[in-house]
């Protein structure tokens, strides 16, 4: 739903209920708006995956002040607005003190390198090329090139500078830009700005702190299950992706690991997947798909009936797990008297010979450790879990590097080669397996080095298409069911996580103590527990985003942090906003960039002096009223 569609609908209840005498607050009018546009929201959401976003900015040509350029016609530096046309920002002009600036004043507890910092450039490395001198981007635009060619359609324009920088951001760390990255990002002249911001980004520690929270919720979950560390999990993984530690390394650690669920943070894995007593069972099924792109949890009980994996070969798979122990510990309270859990470990189980399964037919039958064909010495004193986490990280074209592949492109493109991201072979085959086959080979050849698979990623043709749809490709449209040709970047929602971040990002919400990044986390997470129940899914199934359920739509448009964006507290960016320099046309463009990194078409611009010249000279209602839909608008909730 459009900001000023929300805009008219609250004007219409504020009316209906004085008319009626009913003396509430503009709050509470906000509240009751918001359950009636709860199933509205819903209904949107749904079909936000069939381009209604794009539709959406389809009527909006001018959202960024210029047309679109084509694919392949784009010069790094163009598609930025004249500032100094009517309407744009003005040397005057106040800007955001968000958390994505300059450090706000010290305060009792807070210590500014922990504040969230706007992202610096970064020197060129020794080694990285270009993105025009790298052939393996080179593959990959010529390879989607063919395909368009072949299908016979012609990709979008490519995405100006205010809608790149707001999808790349939220991608690699996490979050919205603030309004002074977004401007600073305009005026650059620089031809190589876009791949020097990637590279940004990747050194930016938000980058650490995104994949961190994308990793740590698909091994144990958005909700931490009993005797799981999550500290522990996210220092595992925060380590790894600052040290760029090889993929296959860390897939070998968790695979084979062993210890406290604090002091070796892998353990907590394995942790998750054993809280039933089901002899390894699920464990099985989470190991192979998570980390090998196969989904054979129903393998346990008769064969595939698509794919080539047969019942023994779960249970051949499952014999690796068969060592593995849980030990749980617990302590003395000195406050209760009671023994209360402390911390758990996973230990070496000795087990040795065959594990025994039972067929449909009613036939018991035995396993011995085999992966995918090669045959593990099954007798005592053999750790099987090390031998496999070797097996699983060796060779020319592991599944891991394929599966991380496919996984890391479906973050960025918003649709892996197949689907859903976590179910690969011969019965779901590839959209382009040409391609997925040369990118696994390269990510081999780097050392399985996350940062520069991302590099390609975000530095190809594809990913710098706008995501509006034109009538010669409308039919590349994934979510009706056609294979994904990457002719246009697709709508997807954020996650929960993005979302609260950029809710911080985009309301200067983030002025409370913190101390150390452990404290910090906490107290993210404590924010996020209203949003974990709403947003959040069990399974960890490839979206687990804004879904557009009424609860999610209740929480967004009612919700604290919405509450106090809008409340003019003192020290929020709103009230900074309206009590610093400028004239109307400044302070809305400045809530525009903070929220939707852009700045307000004509048009918009027209509909909010309409909507301010009808509201009886009170100003400061009038822009919180505007804050409140701009945050509520599909255009923020939405990655494009």
């Amino acid at each position: 739903m459009g900001e000023y569609e929300m805009l008219e609908r609250l004007r219409f209840w504020r009316s209906s209920m004085m008319q009626s005498g009913n003396p509430n607050s503009r709050g509470k009018v906000r509240q009751a708006l918001a359950a009636t546009l709860a199933l509205g929201m819903t209904a949107l959401a749904v079909t936000a995956g069939s381009s209604l976003l794009a539709q959406e900015m389809e009527a909006k040509p001018d959202m960024a002040g210029k047309p679109a350029m084509k694919a392949g016609e784009m010069k790094a530096g163009d598609g930025k607005p004249d500032m100094t046309k009517p309407g744009m920002m003005k040397p005057g002009m106040e800007s955001m003190d968000g958390p994505a600036m300059d450090a706000p004043a010290k305060k009792a507890g807070v210590t500014p390198e922990e504040q969230p910092g706007r992202v610096k450039p970064v020197a060129a490395k020794p080694g990285v090329r270009t993105a025009a001198a790298d052939p393996v981007v080179a593959f990959i635009n010529e390879s989607l090139r063919q395909g368009w060619k072949d299908n016979d359609v012609e990709p979008s324009p490519m995405a100006d500078d205010t809608e790149w920088i707001r999808r790349v951001y939220l991608d690699i760390v996490g979050r919205i830009p603030s309004a002074d990255e977004v401007q600073d990002f305009i005026a650059d002249k620089n031809k190589m700005k876009r791949t020097e911001l990637v590279e940004a980004l990747l050194e930016d520690p938000g980058y650490v702190r995104n994949f961190t929270t994308i990793w740590t919720n698909l091994c144990i979950g958005q909700r931490t299950p009993r005797r799981v560390s999550r500290t522990g999990m996210q220092k595992f993984f925060r380590e790894g992706f600052a040290k760029n530690r090889p993929w296959n390394e860390m897939v070998f650690d968790i695979v084979s690991a062993e210890g406290h669920f604090e002091k070796n943070g892998a353990v907590n894995f394995i942790l998750a997947q054993m809280q039933d007593n089901d002899d390894g069972v699920q464990l099985t099924a989470k190991s192979t798909r998570l980390f090998m792109g196969m989904q054979v949890q129903c393998t346990q009980c008769h064969n595939h009936p698509f794919n080539e994996w047969k019942q023994d070969q779960f249970w051949q798979f499952n014999s690796f797990f068969r060592q593995v122990r849980k030990m749980d510990h617990q302590k003395l309270d000195p406050r209760t008297g009671r023994q209360v859990d402390d911390y758990s470990e996973v230990l070496f189980r000795d087990f040795s010979g065959p594990v025994f399964f039972e067929k449909r037919s009613g036939l018991m039958q035995v396993a011995y450790p085999i992966y995918l064909g090669a045959e593990v010495d099954a007798s005592e004193g053999i750790d099987r879990r090390t031998e496999l986490a070797k097996l699983m990280t060796s060779g020319d074209k592991p599944l891991v590097a394929t599966a991380y592949v496919n996984r890391m492109w479906g973050h960025f493109f918003g649709y892996g080669f197949t689907r859903p991201v976590d179910d690969m072979g011969p019965h779901n085959p590839a959209s382009n397996p040409a391609l997925l086959e040369r990118l696994s080979e390269e990510f081999v050849k780097s050392g399985y080095d996350s940062r520069q698979l991302i590099r390609w990623l975000a530095n190809t043709e594809a990913y710098g298409l706008t995501s509006r749809a034109s009538k010669k490709n409308e039919r590349d449209n994934p979510a009706a069911g056609e294979t994904p040709l990457f002719s246009h970047i697709y709508v997807k929602p954020m996650r929960a996580e993005q979302l609260y971040d950029s809710l911080i990002v985009a309301t200067n919400a983030h002025k409370t103590g913190r101390a150390g990044w452990e404290q910090s986390e906490e107290q993210r997470q404590e924010w996020l527990q209203q949003f974990v129940q709403t947003f959040g899914t069990d399974d960890n199934e490839e979206s687990s985003g804004f879904d557009g359920t009424i609860p999610q739509a209740l929480m967004m448009m009612n919700g604290p942090l919405t509450k106090d964006a809008v409340a003019l507290k003192p020290g929020s960016h709103l009230a900074e906003v309206l009590s610093g320099k400028g004239n109307e046309r400044q302070k809305l463009n400045t809530l525009y960039l903070s929220v939707l990194s852009r700045m307000p078409t004509s048009a918009e611009w027209a509909k909010f002096q309409k909507y301010a010249a009808g509201a009886g000279g009170n100003p400061i209602a009038v822009y919180q009223d505007m804050f409140w839909a701009l945050l509520n608008s599909n255009e923020f909730i939405f990655i494009h």
